[in-house]
């Protein structure tokens, strides 16, 4: 199946130059750009491509409020948002996944993480640029202080797979390390979201984190 995108950014040369890249894959195809968020969150209401590519400053609404609109009440069924920055640093990060970003990536990341980024989201994955993982993982948020109280809602099988996910695992990475198959780790993922209320497991590590589930 192609991959559809839709491609964010106020800069018209960065949005042509991401439509090169993902247009040159066999397996992807852009459906739209847009210069602003109000375009953005139309045009992927319009056409439900399966990944956005959003820049966080934009004219009229950002990045970060676009992924909120966009995804405001699709309880996981709206589309995937990669946020795609020059910008690095721990707030827009954090508001961007808080906002439901599924992955986080710096636009001097290259063409090859990038097209990782929008196959990962595409098949419910996260990708975070490397260079920003380990320290937003760690400065996400101070642990919470009824933490071994909450962490009692997820079984002790939830809970190995939660502090993989924080860790950075894939499925596949997961199944593997806990000896189960794929699809029982897809299972466990599906209900750990619905008890965390979680849109995607990027919050689910956060949640980890936050809660001390990873040491």
């Amino acid at each position: 199946m192609v991959i559809r995108v839709l491609i964010a950014d106020d800069q018209e040369m960065v949005r042509a130059g991401f439509r090169a890249i993902i247009d040159s894959q066999p397996d992807m195809e852009v459906v739209a750009d847009a210069p602003d968020g109000v375009v953005a969150v139309a045009e992927a209401r319009r056409l439900k491509p399966d990944v956005c590519l959003f820049d966080i400053r934009m004219p009229r609404l950002d990045g970060l409020e676009a992924t909120r609109t966009l995804l405001a009440g699709s309880n996981g069924s709206g589309p995937r948002v990669v946020v795609v920055t020059t910008f690095d640093t721990d707030e827009y990060v954090y508001g961007a996944l808080r906002s439901g970003a599924t992955g986080f990536l710096l636009k001097d990341s290259g063409p090859t993480l990038l097209i990782e980024a929008v196959r990962a989201a595409a098949s419910g994955e996260s990708l975070v640029s490397p260079s920003v993982t380990v320290r937003l993982l760690e400065r996400l948020s101070e642990p919470v202080k009824d933490g071994p109280a909450a962490v009692r809602v997820l079984t002790e099988r939830e809970l190995d797979v939660v502090e993989l996910v924080a860790r950075g695992r894939t499925n596949a990475e997961i199944a593997g390390e806990l000896f189960v198959s794929v699809s029982t780790v897809k299972t466990h993922l599906e209900a750990v979201r619905a008890k965390l209320s979680a849109r995607n497991r990027v919050e689910i590590a956060a949640w980890a984190w936050e809660h001390g589930v990873v040491g």
